[in-house]
C-alpha cells in the first residue's frame, strides 16, 4: 500500500490516530515493533494492550472530567471507546473492559480496515514524510536517542508499576464480600477484603520490610507519577496513608459486623469471564516471591493464586509544552506530529484522547485543511492546553484530565453545581467546534 502517512506505534494512542486517519479517508502504515521485539511491560502483540489496571475509570459524563472525556471521543467516532463499550465489564460507575477481548478488538479493526497497513517492525529513526510518533513510554532507545538528538532536550521519566491479578475462585468468599462503595453502579461490583486495626498494622509494616526490586543503573533518581504510585511507597510516607488512599474503607459495610472495616483491600473484575480480578491501586516494586508472601496476609488472599504479579518499569516523555505546538507538531520538524503518553498526558484514556487530536489534525492537513483546536472548555481542549503550553515546560509532569484545566465560570455558582455546570458548557463547545470543523 502507498501511504501518506507514517504512525509509529501501535498502543491506544497510534491505534486511535490510525483510526481516525483512515476513517477520513487517507491511507496509513502503522508501525508496531511488538511482534519483532517485545517490551519490559507487555505480554502480548495485540494492539492497545492494556499494561497496567483495566479500568479507563469514571464514565459519569456529568460529575467527571474523565467521564467527560468519554462522551467527547464518542461523539468524535472513537475506535478505543467503541471497543470499551463492547468489552465492558462490572466496575460500578467506571468504564473497566476484559483486557484480552478489548486488545484482541482494537487489533482486529484495524487490521482488516482497507486504509490501514498495519506493519510489525521497529523503526528507528525519524520519518521524512508526515508523521505521527506514539510510541508511548516504552519507546525503543534508538528511536528516543533519534528525538533527542532532534530536539536537544533531555527526555524526563518517571516509575509506573503494575498491579496483581488474582483468580476468582482462590479468593475466599466467606470473608470478603460484593460491594461497589456506597453501592454505586450495580453495587456489587467489587470484591472487598477487610481489615482490623491489627491486621492493617501487620500488612503495613510487611509492606515496608518487604524485599524490594533492584533498580537498573538507567532506573535510579527517577520520580514517581504521583498518580501510579506503588503502595510499598505510599505506605512509607505514614501508617495511615494506605487507610485514606487505596484502602480507604468508608461506604463498604462488612456483612459480618455490619460496619465498616478498619481498612480494606478492593478487587475489580478483569476479563468478561469474571475469572480473573485485579487489585485496585496496589501497583508495587516488591519482589514476586515477596508478592506472594505479603498478599497472603490479607483476609480473603490467604490462598490467592495470582495470574500476573505486579512489576515495575521506567516510563518517559517529552517536554511537550516547550516542543509542540498547539496541534501537537514538533516545532523543530513539523512534518512530525507526537501523540500519547510520550507527551506526558497520564492514562489510557487520556492517551488515546491525544491520538484521536493527533490523527484529526493530520487529517485535515493532508486535505489541506486548518483544524483549530478543540476550545478549552472541552475536556479534550483542557488536556491539550495542558500539554502543549499551560504548564511550566521546565517542571511539567504527567497529568491526568481533571475540572482544574478547564477554564473557571464565569460569575458565581454554588460549589455543588460547578462540575455539572462545566460539563455543560463543554458539551455546547463541542457542539459548536464540531460544526465548524
Amino acid at each position: 500500500m502507498t501511504y501518506q502517512i507514517h504512525i509509529i506505534g501501535g498502543g491506544l494512542a497510534g491505534s486511535e490516530a490510525a483510526w481516525q486517519l483512515a476513517e477520513a479517508g487517507f491511507k496509513v502504515r502503522l508501525s508496531e515493533m511488538r511482534g519483532v521485539e517485545g517490551t519490559p511491560a507487555h505480554h502480548t502483540d495485540a494492539l492497545a494492550e492494556l499494561v497496567c489496571s483495566n479500568s479507563f475509570r469514571s464514565d459519569d459524563a456529568e460529575h467527571n472530567a474523565v467521564g467527560l472525556l468519554h462522551a467527547e471521543m464518542r461523539a468524535l467516532g472513537s475506535i478505543i471507546l467503541r471497543e470499551a463499550d463492547k468489552h465492558r465489564v462490572p466496575a460500578g460507575s467506571a468504564l473497566a473492559v476484559d483486557r484480552d477481548g478489548f486488545a484482541d478488538g482494537v487489533t482486529a479493526a484495524i487490521a482488516v480496515h482497507a486504509n490501514i497497513e498495519l506493519v510489525r517492525e521497529r523503526v528507528d529513526g525519524l520519518p521524512e514524510g508526515p508523521a505521527i510518533i506514539a510510541t508511548g513510554p516504552l519507546t525503543a532507545a534508538s528511536l528516543a536517542e533519534a528525538v533527542r538528538s532532534e530536539t536537544g532536550e533531555d527526555a524526563l521519566a518517571f516509575f509506573d508499576a503494575i498491579a496483581p491479578i488474582v483468580h476468582r475462585d482462590s479468593i475466599d468468599m466467606e470473608t470478603a464480600w460484593f460491594q461497589s462503595r456506597w453501592n454505586k453502579g450495580e453495587g456489587h461490583d467489587y470484591i472487598n477484603c477487610p481489615m482490623n486495626k491489627d491486621e492493617y498494622l501487620a500488612f503495613h509494616a510487611a509492606l515496608i520490610s518487604g524485599e524490594k526490586g533492584e533498580f537498573r543503573e538507567w532506573e535510579k533518581d527517577t520520580p514517581y507519577f504521583e498518580g501510579c504510585m506503588p503502595i510499598e511507597v505510599m505506605a512509607e510516607r505514614g501508617v495511615d496513608t494506605l487507610r485514606y488512599g487505596p484502602m480507604k474503607p468508608v461506604g463498604l459495610d462488612d456483612p459480618r459486623t455490619g460496619r465498616w472495616p478498619y481498612a480494606v483491600v478492593q478487587l475489580r473484575q478483569d476479563n468478561a469471564l469474571g475469572t480473573l480480578w485485579n487489585m485496585v491501586g496496589f501497583q508495587t516494586k516488591l519482589k514476586h516471591a515477596e508478592q506472594v508472601r505479603v498478599f497472603r496476609t490479607i483476609p480473603g488472599l490467604q490462598n490467592a493464586e495470582f495470574a500476573r504479579l505486579g512489576g515495575l518499569h521506567r516510563n518517559t516523555f517529552i517536554q511537550s509544552p516547550k516542543l509542540l505546538d498547539d496541534t501537537l507538531r514538533l516545532k523543530s520538524r513539523p512534518n512530525i506530529r507526537f501523540a500519547g503518553q510520550i507527551t506526558g498526558c497520564e492514562g489510557y484514556i487520556e492517551s488515546a484522547s491525544v491520538g484521536l487530536l493527533a490523527g484529526r489534525f493530520a487529517a485535515a492537513e493532508l486535505a489541506g485543511k486548518t483544524l483549530a483546536p478543540p476550545p478549552p472548555e472541552t475536556a479534550l481542549g483542557a488536556l491539550l492546553s495542558h500539554i502543549t503550553g499551560g504548564a511550566d515546560a521546565e517542571t511539567y509532569q504527567p497529568m491526568n484530565v481533571n475540572f482544574g484545566l478547564f477554564p473557571p465560570l464565569e460569575g458565581k455558582s454554588k460549589k455543588a453545581d460547578r462540575k455539572a455546570m462545566m460539563a455543560a458548557r463543554a458539551r455546547e463547545a463541542l457542539q459548536s467546534w464540531q460544526a465548524a470543523c
